[in-house]
């Protein structure tokens, strides 16, 4: 593992320096790294570490978490709720398989496991379901949409880690774009394989080549 202490330390002060900050968490992060399955978790002890580490920087800062990733895990954290928005949905929760219904309902809420209205089976509410109901994450989005217009023109960190090209629309491009019109923005980009900086942001952007879960574990 490649010893980070010094940037981690550059990106410490600058989150603490009493800016907004801004979080990417993705695929490198999923309890299921490997596994396209959706109905077993296998935990990840170091990634539950890396969030707290995660928390520890963060707690007193003015911040949000847009995340990818779909197990649910950031929710059990130790994160303030309404600061988290996840656009890909959460296993934790389910909708009706055919999307007669854009009612939501938490696991083992409905025990049959049937939609209450059509009787079809309830699946987890992501984007690899068929007919992904975005309702579930709406109401976070438009908080996580007010907070990101008060960022313009002010000091902001932006923090992503692992995130690739999977779903390049919710963090990695929108991302890029929140640092290239704010010129008080820096980011950092963490990323064992996908950690490339576009040119437009030279100067302003920087990326480490670490796997970001690991690099977290370091601070």
């Amino acid at each position: 593992m490649t010893d980070h202490k010094e940037k981690l330390e550059e990106i410490r002060r600058r989150v603490q320096s009493g800016g907004k900050v801004l979080i990417g968490i993705g695929s490198e992060w999923k309890q299921n790294r490997n596994d396209s399955d959706e109905t077993e978790i296998t935990i990840r002890p170091e990634v539950e570490k890396a969030y707290q580490s995660l928390y520890e920087w963060i707690k007193d800062a003015d911040y949000f978490l847009v995340t990818t990733v779909t197990d649910g895990m950031i929710w059990r954290g130790p994160f303030d709720s309404g600061r988290i928005v996840a656009p890909c949905g959460n296993i934790g929760w389910r909708q009706c398989s055919k999307a007669c219904t854009k009612d939501i309902w938490e696991e083992g809420e409905v025990e049959s496991g049937l939609c209450p209205h059509c009787k079809s089976p309830l699946v987890p509410n992501t984007i690899r379901c068929g007919c992904y109901i975005e309702e579930g994450y709406l109401p976070q989005w438009q908080e996580y949409t007010k907070w990101l217009a008060r960022t313009l023109n002010q000091p902001l960190t932006v923090i992503e880690l692992g995130e690739g090209f999977g779903v390049p629309t919710v963090i990695r491009w929108p991302f890029e774009k929140t640092v290239f019109l704010n010129q008080k923005a820096y980011m950092y980009r963490v990323h064992s394989r996908f950690f490339q900086i576009s040119d437009e942001l030279s100067g302003r952007a920087e990326g480490i080549a670490a796997d970001s879960v690991e690099f977290m574990l370091q601070a």
